[in-house]
């Protein structure tokens, strides 16, 4: 059931998402295999330059310095390609935060958007202690605010106050119509900045994805690292056996009644069909997606989740 407005874990403040900092220092993100890492600390990445190590052979991108173009690949291929050496150096990250109307549901610990909240947030203080520049962007239904990147504790703590801002606006009275189009604005906007050697991290339970956002997800992981964390509260998965189920949003409710089962049916088979979707959607963008749920603390699950990738990666 919906947590009651006046419950904790309805909404997060400002203070509550700064006081993250400590829980994040132990985090670790898995990386592509060529750098081994996400958040760790200065990755190896592509860089361009002479004397180095040579990586690899791509197209040209818009700020890539021309020096490097290799003409001879270029006149042959007729198209501008440059030669990419390895080098250790900072990247950008942006961390794009799911505050939709969609969000606003958590059946035992917490809404979806305070969890995502609290995930972002630990996201951005692990960047920053690691001496990279954090930014992103936080949307809900009829709002985009986007944050450059900057290696600076005021610009994550602004980050946290535009998360608690859009945060302790959702309300179950919420009468306005859900901006499922917001996913696919919001990651035009990402790809619009990130270039190439960026961390992005999408934080949301990805309703409303469309094969636009398929396409420009897989846009940004050619040139970019891209993780995806899947919000998702379990009550769908657990449903109770039998009973009624009220759902409160604090001023406004509905009832569940689950003993009938055409009722149960089609919530079972919801549950199915999105689940499906879901890891269908995974295999094809080929991207990490970690589920992230709303019934357990944010921090724990979060480390568990990247060690069991980072193990996963080294296996490979």
């Amino acid at each position: 059931m919906a947590r009651n407005e006046g419950s904790t874990g309805v909404h997060v403040s400002t203070e509550q998402l700064v006081a993250l900092e400590r829980q994040a220092r132990d985090l670790t993100f898995v990386q592509k295999a060529r750098s081994h890492r996400q958040l760790s600390g200065r990755m190896r990445s592509s860089m361009r330059g002479r004397g180095l190590s040579f990586e690899e052979l791509r197209d040209y991108l818009p700020g890539d310095d021309i020096r490097t173009i290799d003409w001879r690949v270029t006149a042959r291929t007729s198209r501008p390609a440059v030669r990419v050496y390895t080098e250790e150096k900072e990247r950008p990250a942006l961390i794009v935060v799911d505050q939709r109307i969609n969000m606003f549901f958590g059946s035992r610990r917490s809404m979806k958007s305070v969890t995502a909240a609290e995930a972002a947030m630990l996201c951005a203080w692990r960047i920053l202690g690691s001496g990279d520049r954090v930014g992103g962007f936080v949307f809900n239904d009829s709002e985009i605010v986007e944050l450059r990147p900057h290696r600076s504790r005021e610009a994550v703590m602004g980050l946290a106050d535009r998360i608690a801002r859009q945060n302790t606006g959702l309300s179950a009275a919420y009468a306005g119509t859900p901006g499922l189009a917001a996913l696919d604005a919001v990651a035009a906007r990402v790809a619009n900045i990130a270039h190439h050697d960026h961390l992005v991290v999408f934080i949301s339970d990805f309703d409303g994805h469309t094969g636009a956002t398929r396409n420009t997800l897989l846009r940004l992981s050619a040139h970019n690292d891209v993780i995806c964390l899947l919000v998702y509260d379990p009550f769908l998965l657990q449903l109770p056996q039998s009973g009624n189920i009220v759902i409160s949003g604090g001023s406004l409710q509905a009832e569940l009644i689950l003993r009938q089962g055409d009722v149960r049916q089609a919530i079972d088979r919801f549950a199915r069909e999105r689940g499906r979707e879901l890891r269908s959607w995974q295999r094809e963008l080929g991207l990490p997606m970690l589920p992230i749920s709303t019934a357990e603390e944010t921090a724990p699950q979060l480390r568990r989740l990247l060690e069991q990738s980072a193990w996963r990666q080294r296996r490979r």
